[in-house]
C-alpha cells in the first residue's frame, strides 16, 4: 500500500472543497465551512497500485495565513492550489501560495514539487476576470500542471488532473530513497486536534 498526501490550498470562495469532494465522490456540494480544517481518507488503484490517498483540506488562506500553510507545506507529497477565475484577488493569492510551496521546498526537495494549479468555476466563464493564458502562464512559470475546470459541472476533468498529479507523486517518491515524512501523519493529527479542532472524513 503507497501513501500519498495532498494538500489542498486556495483562498475563501475558490471552491477547493468543491473540486476536492467532485474528485473524491463524483458530487457537487456548493456550500463548505471555510474556517474548518478537514483531513480525506480514500482507498483506490492506480496504474494496478493500491494507494492510501490522505488529503489535508485547511481553512482558506489570505495573505495573513503564512502560519498556517507551514505545517501543510512541511507534510505533504503534492499539492492542489485553487483558484477562481471569476477572481482575479484569489489569482493573486494563489500566486503567492506557489512561492510558498517552492520557498519552503527549496532546501529539502529535489526536483520540482509536485503542483496543480486549478481555475476554478469555469462556468461563470461571463464573470471571467483571470484569462485561461494567465492562469497557464503562472503554471508554466512553476513547473506545475494546469487546468480550468467547473466543479459544478464537470467530474471527468477533476479526475484526470487529480490522477496526474498523484502519478507525479509516485514518481517522484520512487526516485526519492529517503521517502521524507514530516512526522506522518501524527504531526498533522497533532495540528488539526489541538490548533484547529479534529474533523476527519474518509471516503
Amino acid at each position: 500500500m503507497n501513501d500519498i498526501k495532498l494538500a489542498l490550498l486556495g483562498s475563501e470562495g475558490a471552491g477547493k472543497s468543491a473540486v476536492l469532494v467532485r474528485f473524491l465522490t463524483k458530487r457537487f456540494i456548493g456550500e463548505y465551512a471555510s474556517n474548518a480544517n478537514s483531513l480525506y481518507h480514500k482507498r483506490f488503484s492506480i496504474d494496478g497500485r493500491q494507494l492510501n490517498l490522505e488529503v489535508f483540506d485547511p481553512c482558506s488562506q489570505s495573505e495573513e495565513s503564512r502560519c498556517i500553510l507551514e505545517e501543510p507545506l512541511d507534510w505533504a507529497d503534492g499539492f492542489v492550489v485553487v483558484y477562481t477565475i471569476s477572481d482575479s484577488t484569489s489569482f493573486l493569492n494563489a500566486k503567492n501560495i506557489l512561492a510558498q510551496i517552492k520557498e519552503s521546498r527549496r532546501e529539502t526537495c529535489k526536483g520540482e514539487v509536485p503542483i496543480c494549479l486549478v481555475g476554478n468555476k469555469q462556468d461563470l466563464c461571463h464573470s471571467r476576470q483571470v484569462s485561461e493564458e494567465e492562469g497557464r502562464s503562472l503554471a508554466q512559470e512553476n513547473k506545475c500542471l494546469f487546468q480550468e475546470v467547473s466543479a459544478a459541472e464537470n467530474y471527468l476533468e477533476i479526475s484526470n488532473l487529480f490522477i496526474k498529479l498523484i502519478r507525479n507523486v509516485m514518481e517522484q517518491l520512487k526516485h526519492r530513497g529517503d521517502r521524507r515524512r514530516y512526522s506522518g501523519s501524527k504531526s498533522m493529527a497533532k495540528l488539526i486536534n489541538n490548533v484547529f479542532g479534529k474533523r476527519r472524513k474518509s471516503v
